[in-house]
């Protein structure tokens, strides 16, 4: 496995263990579906989120950065995709979680509700 997938895989343990403890009951991690990945779905209360990880191993590089309007996007349609396949009928919500450094010094920065999608149909 390379590098940076290592580096995504354990942020990605990270988040979901931070979730965890903080109240989310975790759905699915890296669900797929053709084309389409949703990192963590989780619950809490009444919502479904949906979450994008971002990892870096430098601490000079922004992991949000990486989440862009094309980002963002896929992302929705992997929701909608997701939604449609499970008849899920609870309120949605984006976070993302952004994750730096190493796992012996490492900051998580979690955004819940971080956009809102367009009203456009994907």
């Amino acid at each position: 496995m390379a590098r940076h997938n290592e580096t995504g895989r354990w942020g990605e343990d990270i988040a979901a263990e931070y979730l965890a403890a903080n109240g989310y009951a975790i759905a699915d991690r890296n669900w797929r579906c053709g084309h389409y990945e949703i990192d963590i779905v989780a619950y809490k209360g009444s919502r479904i989120i949906f979450v994008e990880v971002k990892t870096r191993s430098d601490n000079d590089e922004d992991p949000l950065e990486a989440v862009d309007k094309d980002k963002t996007s896929r992302l929705i349609r992997a929701a909608v995709v997701y939604i449609n396949t499970y008849e899920i009928d609870h309120d949605i919500q984006f976070d993302l979680i952004a994750i730096n450094g190493t796992s012996s010094d490492y900051t998580i920065e979690h955004i819940p509700d971080a956009f809102i999608p367009p009203l456009k149909t994907y």
